[in-house]
């Protein structure tokens, strides 16, 4: 083999692992924080139940990427940043409910600051549609869940449900059972990517 193409060969191992590096990062888009929102819906249940409230929670995004190509996404969302929303209650109640929420009863955002998801597969629907399957880690534990999403060229919503306790959360509940928080709660989500 001549000194040349072996020169030639030598460039091309090079710069392909780079051009494909490059293309990857392409594909992959940063989430838009600003305009990216995650809703948690906390649902009553128990004899008394008429008497409680549901809870609707607001989970800001802090950091997150998605690839359009390889259907592959990842998120962050700070616990202690998470925030209760309910109008239908005074802004005392919503205090206290906030410090439960954080506490140690519930997501014990001191110990645990951190809430990731991770998708590990996808399974494309028809119209736009995608099942998306992952890993989210909450309270220290990891589990595997699935979303279902849909919309297309950077911009998605979707939901899931999942239950507190396979997270090693215990639902709240006052008054000796008679009103308590749902195991299963709905988290909502709209992702927007940057420009």
């Amino acid at each position: 083999m001549k000194a040349a193409s072996r020169f030639q060969m030598f460039c091309m191992a090079l710069v392909l692992p780079i051009a494909m590096w490059a293309a990857d990062g392409v594909a992959s888009r940063e989430i838009d924080t600003q305009k990216s929102v995650m809703t948690v819906r906390v649902f009553k249940s128990g004899l008394l139940s008429a008497f409680g409230h549901e809870h609707t929670i607001s989970a800001p995004i802090r950091q997150g990427t998605f690839n359009e190509r390889d259907y592959a996404a990842e998120l962050a969302v700070d616990a202690g940043k998470m925030r209760v929303m309910d109008k239908d209650v005074s802004e005392k109640d919503r205090a206290e409910i906030q410090e439960t929420m954080l506490g140690p009863k519930v997501l014990d955002a001191g110990k645990f600051p951190e809430i990731r998801f991770r998708s590990t597969a996808v399974e494309s629907k028809a119209g736009g549609h995608w099942i998306v399957s992952g890993e989210l880690s909450l309270h220290g534990q990891s589990q595997p869940i699935k979303l279902e999403v849909q919309g297309e060229n950077g911009h998605y919503r979707g939901r899931t449900e999942l239950k507190q306790r396979a997270f090693g959360i215990e639902p709240v509940s006052v008054g000796g059972g008679t009103v308590k928080v749902k195991d299963e709660l709905r988290v909502e989500f709209e992702i927007v990517a940057k420009p």
